[in-house]
């Protein structure tokens, strides 16, 4: 039963598979008239450390069943920690006494055979770190150190931590599916504060990767980090007014966040999205493209098919600033009347790009330059996004550009719009790229927004 890398997986391949079709099995032979299932196994090792200490060594292993049950258009769903077949049974008992008390949906069920993934591709998903506590210890101390080193007024810190984590799962269901594969994360993360008293302010930085070579060198995260909770010292406020705003590219992210959010299948279904009915409607400048593309070697957003066994597909979203597609899965699909885009789970690898007619914007510098006066924002307060409405508010904290350069910090301010006026308003993306998860972006930069100040 045990896999081969003894430390990283306790479980084979092997096993799981027989796990997840022995779950199948059970569930047609208990009534089921259809079945999906999934076991999975994780493990991982997190270190700590705080000025120069050791804080918390983490080690995690868990493992677990998952089983989903239909009756016609009843479904039932549960899951156990025990892996025994007593366990397994017992679990996919409890999902059909669900499913005998839930009310018949007829969007209900597993995907339809012609959507099934059957080509399973290497996508380069797992590379195991089998790095020690020591070993985690000694580089969250380096970059600790490094960012404590950069200057008399970094005396204080949050701490630093780095993060080997590493999981498999099969899943399977009775209409032909089976896959799964092994995957891992890895990173590191410091978080300094400068200053003293009430002039304190904390920044951080973090590198990620499913490859522990590819991660950045301690160091540079330390120092970079330092660098950006020293630039906020000396922060003011504002007059309030309508300016142009560059959203620095970590927090350009989070507004294709709440595109993916307006374009799901949950919210649409519901009439709870600002951009109810928006295919084909321009929403965006001409030239922004939107692109989605799960095949990407060894990216955080990739998968060979989605959390039902639907295949996936590289595709546009956006095109030319218009929406060609949504993000769907098979049961928001059919409460659409459309067919699943093999989005249950999520969306793969986004990236934005913006075809500039009035000039390339490359560098942030050069966007800054672009922007010439306004509001260059580095954080993002709050929950502020009404994704009914579109409307958008969030406590901001940033830096003032006056010709073109940054003058000095600004917080204690509100940035305040609507998505759709927003993303409507970028007049440039920036190559500065980052990605964070299964989205990419680089900094953006929008016409107009009111700011609420002094």
């Amino acid at each position: 039963m045990q896999s081969k890398d003894s430390q990283t997986f306790f479980y084979s391949p092997e096993s799981l598979w027989d796990m997840s079709h022995q779950l199948l099995d059970i569930a047609s032979e208990l009534g089921a008239s259809d079945a999906s299932a999934e076991v999975s196994e994780q493990s991982g090792l997190s270190v700590s450390v705080r000025m120069g200490q050791l804080e918390t060594i983490e080690r995690t292993r868990d493992r677990g069943a998952a089983v989903t049950v239909y009756k016609g258009h009843r479904r039932g769903h549960a899951s156990t920690s025990d892996l025994s077949e007593p366990a397994l049974r017992a679990t996919v008992q409890r999902a059909l006494d669900i499913a005998h008390y839930t009310a018949e949906d007829p969007h209900s069920g597993l995907p339809e055979d012609a959507d099934i993934a059957r080509e399973m591709r290497d996508l380069s998903l797992f590379h195991p770190w089998s790095i020690t506590a020591d070993a985690a210890a000694r580089l969250a101390l380096e970059a600790e150190a490094a960012a404590l080193s950069v200057s008399p007024l970094i005396q204080n810190s949050e701490g630093a931590s780095v993060a080997a984590s590493h999981g498999q799962f099969h899943s399977a269901n009775s209409r032909g599916f089976s896959g799964g594969y092994p995957y891992s994360r890895h990173w590191l993360n410091v978080a300094p504060i400068a200053g003293s008293g009430e002039a304190m302010q904390r920044d951080d930085w973090h590198t990620t990767s499913r490859v522990a070579t590819e991660l950045l060198p301690p160091k540079a995260v330390g120092r970079y980090a330092a660098e950006r909770a020293l630039s906020r010292l000396g922060a003011r406020r504002i007059p309030t007014g309508e300016y142009p705003v560059i959203f620095e590219a970590p927090l350009a992210v989070g507004l294709m966040g709440s595109l993916v959010h307006a374009l799901s299948g949950s919210a649409l279904y519901r009439k709870a999205s600002f951009l109810n009915d928006s295919m084909g409607q321009s929403i965006f400048p001409d030239g922004l493209e939107l692109t989605e593309d799960p095949f990407v070697l060894g990216a955080a957003g990739s998968a060979p098919f989605d959390d039902e066994g639907v295949r996936v597909q590289a595709r546009r979203v956006i095109a030319n600033g218009c929406v060609e597609g949504y993000f769907l899965s098979t049961y928001t699909a059919r409460k659409l009347g459309m067919r699943t885009t093999g989005n249950s789970g999520g969306a793969h690898n986004l990236r934005w790009t913006l075809n500039q007619s009035r000039g390339a914007a490359g560098s942030l510098a050069e966007l800054i330059r672009m922007m010439r006066r306004g509001l260059l924002v580095t954080e993002l307060m709050g929950q502020g996004v009404n994704g009914l409405t579109g409307d958008y508010s969030r406590g901001a904290f940033g830096y003032w550009v006056e010709n073109g350069e940054i003058q000095y910090p600004v917080e204690e301010i509100t940035i305040a719009g609507n998505l759709k006026q927003m993303f409507k308003g970028i007049v440039a993306i920036g190559g500065d790229e980052i990605n964070r998860g299964t989205k990419t972006s680089g900094s953006v930069l929008i016409d107009r927004m009111m700011i609420a100040g002094s």
